[in-house]
């Protein structure tokens, strides 16, 4: 008996089997989605943190700073922008066309413990890099009743 490991975006090779719900909802928030505005696209994200800092790369390749807009209102982070299609000739025939092109827009809710004003942004390689400095530990302090 062979052990397989189980891999949800697997492609199964029956289609009388349904592919499950979440891998559905996957496809759809991963790929292109069109909007009244165009198409739109969602670049991927990655979000982690360290004792001092949360991290946020946003992955935009082929695209210029100048295009990017960040912006935070409260607690909430959102990143919009434009990969704007190069197109040199009218009667170009593609045969495969998987790039993505046109509007997108990402939104994060940082966590409470975020100070405002230490935000780092860099572009980087096509690839957006923003440093969110956490605010120092508030020590809670312990009142005597007189």
């Amino acid at each position: 008996m062979t052990i397989t490991r189980y891999n949800p975006t697997r492609t199964l090779d029956f289609p009388s089997v349904p592919r499950s719900f979440s891998s559905l909802l996957d496809d759809f928030f991963n790929d292109v989605v069109t909007s009244d505005s165009g198409r739109l696209y969602v670049p991927s994200l990655d979000v982690y943190e360290t004792d001092t800092h949360y991290h946020i790369h946003l992955s935009l390749p082929g695209m210029k700073k100048d295009d990017i807009n960040i912006d935070l209102q409260d607690r909430r982070l959102t990143i919009t922008g434009e990969r704007k299609e190069e197109v040199d000739d009218k009667n170009t025939k593609y045969h495969v066309r998987e790039m993505r092109y046109g509007g997108f827009e990402r939104s994060i809710m940082l966590p409470n413990n975020i100070n405002q004003d230490k935000i780092d942004a860099r572009f980087e390689d096509g690839i957006l890099k923003l440093d969110v400095e956490k605010r120092e530990k508030q020590v809670n302090k312990q009142i005597k009743v007189k």
